[in-house]
């Protein structure tokens, strides 16, 4: 099976011209031919499952369409949306921010979905996606170290009720390094694909890991990759994996 994370960034783009006419300004502008080439980028790569942060689903940005619908259809594929912030959140009545949050797409069948929150921070959500041999966390957790420390905790608490095998990915921004990790590694079980650790942001000069794609017991990785990819700021993370035989679930 292959899995494909990757934050679009709401399809704004990156490199210079993100930047003008004024710094950041790209947040504001048309993203619908850079979404047509992020749906073609993930199309070429014909993966079973994408995750993916940082959606927009129908802010003026984005021409009122759901990006992750919109490249759902293209690839013929289910999908899962869900506002990052949580409901009746203050934010949820601030023009495009009340727009932006996470998807799942998929081929395969989905047995269950299940929107969780976290306690802290302002982007909470995290995404349960149920699949007939794994389970797959979808998180963009936060910018502050306190909030991080506290989501990797309610995010244990998750992994360990799954009996399934479990793939946990996502945007991390674990700005102090991969140490921030250690502890919530140790504790779950999971290893990270990235076994090499390599930088997947910004994409024009990538020197930080902040998207990880980690993964439990009877998962078996056999191909991981972060193709050289300038559609978002973020470069895409690749990982192919089989559910071993022994841990899959009973039919």
């Amino acid at each position: 099976m292959r899995f494909l994370l990757y934050n679009i960034r709401y399809g704004t783009g990156s490199g210079r011209y993100f930047h003008l006419p004024v710094p950041f300004g790209g947040y504001l502008k048309p993203t619908a031919a850079n979404i047509e080439r992020i749906a073609a980028f993930i199309q070429s790569l014909d993966p079973d499952v994408v995750g993916l942060v940082e959606v927009d689903s129908g802010s003026l940005r984005a021409d009122r369409q759901n990006q992750a619908e919109l490249i759902a259809r293209q690839l013929g594929h289910f999908h899962v949306y869900q506002s990052k912030y949580r409901p009746n959140a203050f934010i949820q009545r601030i023009p495009i921010l009340n727009k932006q949050g996470n998807a799942f797409l998929t081929r395969e069948t989905i047995h269950a979905q299940t929107f969780h929150y976290f306690q802290d921070g302002v982007k909470r959500l995290v995404i349960e996606l149920e699949l007939q041999e794994c389970v797959i966390f979808l998180v963009h957790l936060s910018l502050f170290f306190r909030h991080r420390h506290h989501q990797l905790r309610d995010l244990y608490g998750l992994v360990k009720g799954v009996t399934k095998p479990v793939i946990v990915a996502g945007d991390f921004n674990l700005l102090w390094g991969d140490r921030e990790l250690q502890l919530f590694l140790a504790a779950t079980g999971l290893r990270s694909a990235n076994t090499c650790g390599v930088p997947s942001h910004p994409s024009h000069a990538p020197h930080r890991q902040l998207d990880y794609i980690l993964y439990g017991p009877g998962v078996r990785v056999t191909h991981f990759e972060i193709p050289a990819v300038r559609l978002s700021d973020h470069m895409p993370l690749v990982c192919d994996f089989e559910i071993e035989k022994d841990a899959r679930p009973l039919t």
